[in-house]
């Protein structure tokens, strides 16, 4: 049976997110509004759902659109919507290890590629993080270069920057002290 793709848009404080999901879960979002982001999801679908074209499904969305609405207002710190990932063993497993960095913290690569017991391979952890199909959920923003600096982002370091400084905000004080939604 062929595994349908359902998407959608949503506006948020960085700009439109293009969000995509199957029954299993959410799989993809794109920094763009339907008009740029829907080719890019129709190439990614072929070459990775091996021809499924999405069609639009607010639905199937909802819970990942109202999860981001939530984070971007900042009553949220944590993601729980269904997730379901699409790529290499290895891009797998650094996209898990990148859920395990704290809101509001950051890891180098180096970092990422020690946890995953692959301290030779920096430069791959950079490869998947830039494949990460699902941003912000799965928080590759929070990976910096080892000297701290904002390195590569596929939205862009204006992105990245306004997310890490979203999670040093306000909320960020009550995570610390254990009081931030969940």
């Amino acid at each position: 049976m062929a595994q349908e793709v359902g998407y959608t848009t949503m506006e948020s404080p960085i700009g439109p997110l293009l969000l995509a999901s199957t029954e299993e879960g959410l799989c993809y979002i794109d920094f763009a509004n339907e008009e740029e982001g829907l080719p890019r999801l129709v190439r990614w679908c072929k070459k990775t759902l091996l021809g499924v074209t999405p069609e639009k499904n607010e639905a199937i969305n909802e819970q990942a659109k109202l999860q981001l609405e939530q984070y971007f207002a900042g009553e949220r710190t944590e993601f729980d919507v269904p997730t379901v990932l699409y790529g290499t063993p290895f891009q797998k497993t650094v996209w898990t290890e990148l859920t395990n960095i704290p809101y509001g913290e950051t890891r180098s690569y180096k970092d990422i590629a020690i946890a995953i017991g692959a301290a030779k391979a920096v430069r791959a952890i950079g490869g998947a993080n830039n494949r990460n199909p699902i941003p912000v959920i799965i928080p590759c923003h929070r990976v910096v270069g080892s000297n701290g600096a904002l390195v590569g982002y596929g939205g862009g370091l204006s992105i990245k920057e306004f997310l890490l400084s979203h999670e040093e905000g306000p909320l960020f004080a009550h995570a610390t002290s254990n009081q931030a939604v969940r």
